[in-house]
């Protein structure tokens, strides 16, 4: 099968002319799939008979990583092309855990070895810069144009080997708008319990590939259906059974999706903020009828549900201070004085804060122009206009309040000592 190659820069295929004096056949895979698929490409990903260490000294910038299986960076501009050695089909050298999962596995074998150790038909399609070609040795071809995600081999081995497929079986399917292949759904319930085994920063790194691959929602729900978000999103199993909290996540997740859609960046501080909004706030609202303060609480409740995420998948601590900074926020805009608010704009999740807002305000939590007035005011393209619209705000009660005068009470005139001897006691 011969396919145009019309992506934009040409960085891989200058990557396999240089790659060619050592290896004999470097062909490109990782964006194969979306070509075929019509979806533009993210990345760029490179495969050759190479070993790391030949690859690397090609390039001035590379490096070997990777401890699982060994992989080189090579940086191309602003592009990082990942470069992995053809896998060699399953060795008694391969260290596996308790479970099935592969824990180190540095044996090189050829194409085909490697074509039969990618996790699904559709991932196991390359293309050959120098002939023009796609090879497929599993029929991949034809289960993209079906939109079927299928497995290579048995798939009670396969996602014990590595949990994280199940993850990206839900994943292609949801972006391809596809099925996944019935033998290849099937163990998934029972297996869904391996997630816990898999580290958290790739797991960690797989749920943001979810959330952001265009059809978030999607996600979630086959995540929900499988059982699979036990491990990773506890929450899901109220949030998706309120009518609230799920009109609130398809709200919020669907703006992500457009975001995606157009090819623009997606913040996953802001991400995970919209996720778990809805439980800090229930946990809020607890706390300020039990009588407590309304900022405070906002802060108590916050810790509570982002523990409560920790037992089960720990966000990275530094989204987890621009999602408190985003909460935070939201009190501020609906009691701050006009003096506060310059310092406000200065914070550097402002603009997102005031993204959250708007959210809340189509979810009816806040006033639609209270929350259209802040987003005026981010969008305002200088400080004049800042200043101006500033001055003309109108005012907050909270601050409207005016100083009570004094009320002079007259003091108990004073008891003479003979007053206090002649009483008796």
């Amino acid at each position: 099968m011969a396919l145009t190659v019309v992506w934009s820069p040409a960085m891989p295929l200058k990557f396999a002319k240089s790659c060619n004096s050592t290896a004999t056949r470097p062909t490109l895979w990782g964006a194969v799939r979306d070509l075929i698929a019509g979806l533009e490409p993210k990345d760029f990903d490179v495969a050759t008979n190479a070993t790391p260490e030949q690859i690397r000294p090609l390039f001035r910038r590379a490096r070997i990583i990777g401890r699982r299986f060994k992989l080189v960076h090579v940086v191309f501009g602003r592009e990082i092309i990942e470069t992995s050695t053809f896998r060699a089909v399953d060795t008694e050298a391969q260290q596996t855990d308790a479970h099935g999962r592969i824990l180190h596995d540095n044996q090189y074998g050829e194409l085909i070895d490697d074509a039969n150790r990618r996790d699904f038909t559709l991932n196991a399609l390359y293309y050959d810069p120098s002939t023009e070609e796609v090879i497929d040795y599993h029929q991949g071809v034809t289960d993209l144009k079906n939109r079927v995600v299928r497995i290579i081999g048995d798939p009670a081995v396969r996602y014990r080997e590595d949990p994280v497929r199940m993850l990206r079986a839900v994943r292609f399917a949801a972006k391809l708008g596809g099925t996944i292949e019935p033998n290849t759904h099937a163990p998934l319930q029972t297996l869904s319990p391996l997630i816990a085994n898999v580290p958290e920063s790739r797991l960690f790194d797989e749920l943001l590939k979810l959330l952001s691959c265009g059809h978030a929602m999607d996600c979630l729900r086959q995540l929900r259906a499988e059982n699979l978000h036990q491990h990773m999103l506890p929450f899901l199993e109220n949030s998706l059974d309120s009518s609230e909290e799920l009109d609130f996540l398809e709200m919020a997740l669907a703006r992500t999706d457009s975001r995606v859609r157009a090819g623009r960046s997606v913040s996953p501080s802001f991400l995970f903020a919209t996720l778990l909004w809805k439980p800090v706030l229930g946990e809020w609202e607890k706390l300020i009828a039990a009588g407590n303060p309304p900022v405070q609480s906002l802060v108590d409740a916050s810790d509570i549900v982002i523990n409560h995420q920790a037992k089960t998948l720990a966000i990275q601590r530094r989204f987890q201070t621009d999602m408190r900074e985003i909460w935070f926020m939201q009190t501020r805009f609906e009691r701050v004085n006009n003096r506060a608010i310059w310092r406000m704009i200065e914070q550097p999740r402002f603009r997102a804060a005031v993204d959250f807002m708007q959210l809340r305000a189509e979810a009816k939590e806040v006033d639609s122009v209270l929350a259209q007035w802040w987003m005026d005011l981010a969008d305002a393209g200088s400080d004049e206009t800042r200043s101006t619209m500033i001055t003309e705000r109108t005012t907050p009660r909270s601050e409207k309040t005016t100083r009570r005068r004094r009320v002079r009470t007259k003091r108990p005139a004073a008891k003479t000592a003979t007053h206090k001897a002649s009483a008796p006691e």
